[in-house]
């Protein structure tokens, strides 16, 4: 037990230093805008020219913890319209009380962003809960996507036991984000005729000692034989986005899929 313990603290430090960094003024390296979505303040980066590239960051993270700090932003800039945002709930985001915000909302707020920016449409990045997100975007508005890239995450089943635990899952102590954000979680399940009714061209990203390799991403493969599923070495859930090959796996499949 200790052990485990021992094996913990450096990541349980590192969120820690990570949410404090993102309110010490300053060190940023992008200026944010702000979109209100029925009364919602959201703020958003832009930042670079060419193909759109949206990333979407995951629970209890914000566009700067998860795509600015990490050097991803910089890297996208140099080709493409970076453009990351603090989903509701997250970041300098508002954080309203009423599920109503959350779930499904999350997909919405992403179509309004784009439309605020006058784009048809855009690659999709998400990881985590990102990856819930940009799967249900790509179930309801497919038209808007050009390519996905799946990170840490892979198929959250409508009816699954997963999806039920969403909705119970307890507040988290610490954090800033309101439980009804954490509870609608399972809003983002998706059947499996949804699923293999996405015709975007699609990767999965996930860290070798990840586990929602077994919880989300081998049932995916059951059913998206076509989803190429690579796996990050020596990476984690929390760490992932950190990897040196997470960064170089993004930028190789954007440059794929892209015209030029």
């Amino acid at each position: 037990m200790q052990a485990r313990v021992e094996r913990f603290m450096p990541k349980l430090f590192l969120l820690i230093l990570l949410e404090l960094l993102y309110f010490v003024p300053g060190w940023r390296l992008f200026a944010y805008e702000e979109l209100d979505v029925r009364g919602v303040r959201i703020h958003y980066i832009v930042s670079g020219e060419g193909e759109p590239v949206v990333l979407i960051h995951g629970l209890h993270s914000s566009a700067a913890m998860n795509w600015e700090m990490p050097g991803i932003i910089s890297m996208l800039s140099k080709g493409y319209q970076a453009i990351a945002l603090d989903l509701p709930g997250h970041g300098q985001s508002d954080k309203p009380e009423s599920p109503d915000g959350y779930g499904e909302q999350f997909v919405e707020d992403i179509v309004r962003l784009l439309d605020h920016l006058k784009i048809k449409k855009a690659h999709i990045v998400g990881y985590s809960m990102g990856g819930m997100v940009a799967v249900k975007l790509m179930t309801r508005h497919q038209e808007r996507v050009l390519s996905a890239i799946v990170g840490g995450m892979g198929w959250l089943r409508e009816e699954s036991g997963l999806q039920k635990m969403w909705g119970r899952m307890p507040s988290r102590q610490g954090t800033r984000t309101p439980a009804a954000c954490v509870r609608s979680l399972g809003a983002f399940a998706v059947t499996r005729e949804q699923l293999e009714a996405i015709r975007v061209p699609v990767v999965i990203l996930v860290g070798e000692r990840d586990p929602t390799k077994r919880l989300y991403v081998a049932p995916l493969e059951q059913v998206r034989k076509d989803w190429e599923v690579i796996e990050i070495q020596g990476a984690g859930h929390l760490n992932c986005i950190a990897k040196p090959q997470f960064k170089e796996e993004i930028k190789k499949w954007l440059d794929g899929h892209t015209k030029r």
